[in-house]
């Protein structure tokens, strides 16, 4: 079993920061190589650069009183919550489907349900 994540491409585990600026404010973001690449297909989605996309993800959280004192670890959560909510179907995994594009509050109440 562990043969699949032990021979997988070190790379993948390899962190990366990236600078960015939000609201004027210069920032950095280290991740993971594996959480870059979702992000960027995330973002290619909805026609974004990873930039673009985690600025949005920032006001949209800080616009829902989110705290976001640990910003990477919420990006982390996004990634695997698009990858687990494209192997429920729940987002097609097709990618020229825009995220935006979809139901997000039918999306939500499913997953709620499945949980409660």
């Amino acid at each position: 079993m562990c043969k699949l994540f032990i021979q997988a491409d070190p790379a993948l585990w390899e962190s990366q920061t990236k600078s960015l600026r939000i609201d004027g404010m210069v920032t950095s973001v280290r991740l993971e190589n594996f959480f870059w690449m979702t992000l960027e297909e995330v973002g290619r989605r909805d026609g974004m650069t990873v930039i673009q996309l985690i600025a949005k993800l920032y006001h949209e959280s800080i616009d829902a009183g989110h705290d976001l004192g640990n910003f990477t670890s919420f990006l982390r959560v996004c990634c695997g919550r698009y990858l687990a909510l494209q192997l429920s179907g729940d987002i097609p995994a097709n990618t020229d489907l825009p995220i935006s594009a979809l139901d997000a509050d039918h999306i939500l109440t499913v997953e709620k349900a499945k949980y409660h």
